[in-house]
């Protein structure tokens, strides 16, 4: 669903090392935004400056890791990541029979094999035999120049003022889902696949080997809806709406709060 008639071509212009700041500030952000990009010639991937390649075997969970929590402009092939879960959600690979009966998830995350089937045909994945590269890089380097998607990890409540920001103008609601295991596909797989704002939980594998901490949740949106969240989260904050929000405590009396918004609310 979208918030807004935005194109894509928007992207183009979008001064996102500026925008990433101010992310970063608004939302008191602990890691860096980062941006995804997907690529259809490993070489272009290549080209990027000061790009690393990873030395050993990876899931996404953790190069993505290497951008938000290092700093790092990575890029990748199937061949650098752990198996088929992981080049799946992305479109490098692995949507094949095998991977699609999840075999290899029952007994582990699923009762039965067509639980586990069940919640394979459930992802949100980008489909197989376009891409054959992928990179990841803090949006404040410039280096992807733009990418396809950027991405952030904050608390609920950060998530919150980020979504009050999309929804400020050309109002639409949000419908996300939740996958469980492999949550990566409700984030970075959705918001590829569809170009739609995609918020998760994310799941076992992105905290235990991408260090994601307890409190947070990640959001993917193309680049042109930070603008557009920004603009919403500034005239919030033109109205005394504020992140992180200011506890009023659970035994006022609610009327002095709600009139500081709502002056129709003020005690008589």
């Amino acid at each position: 669903m979208t918030t807004a008639a935005v194109s894509p071509a928007d992207s183009e212009t979008l001064d996102l090392p500026r925008l990433g700041a101010e992310l970063e500030r608004v939302l008191r952000l602990r890691s860096n935004p980062f941006g995804m990009k997907l690529f259809e010639n490993a070489a272009d991937m290549a080209a990027i400056p000061r790009i690393r390649r990873p030395k050993s075997v990876h899931t996404t969970d953790q190069i993505v890791a290497q951008a938000a929590r290092l700093g790092w402009t990575v890029g990748i092939t199937a061949e650098d990541l752990v198996g088929a879960q992981c080049k799946a959600v992305i479109g490098l690979g692995g949507q094949d029979e095998e991977w699609r009966s999840g075999k290899s998830m029952t007994g582990v995350w699923y009762a039965t094999q067509p639980d586990a089937a069940a919640h394979q045909a459930a992802m949100p994945i980008v489909p197989v035999g376009r891409y054959q590269a992928m990179a990841v890089s803090p949006i404040s380097s410039g280096r992807l120049n733009p990418p396809d998607i950027v991405l952030f990890y904050a608390t609920p409540g950060a998530m919150m003022y980020f979504i009050n920001g999309l929804q400020w103008s050309g109002y639409k609601r949000f419908d996300w889902s939740v996958v469980g295991e492999s949550a990566c596909a409700d984030s970075w797989g959705r918001a590829l696949s569809t170009r739609q704002p995609s918020l998760s939980i994310p799941c076992f594998a992105e905290r235990r080997y991408g260090g994601v901490l307890d409190d947070e949740m990640l959001m993917a949106v193309p680049p042109e809806y930070i603008a557009k969240a920004l603009a919403g989260m500034t005239a919030l904050a033109g109205n005394g709406l504020r992140y992180p929000f200011p506890q009023y405590g659970i035994q006022q009396d609610v009327r002095d709060g709600m009139a500081a918004s709502y002056p129709d609310r003020a005690r008589r």
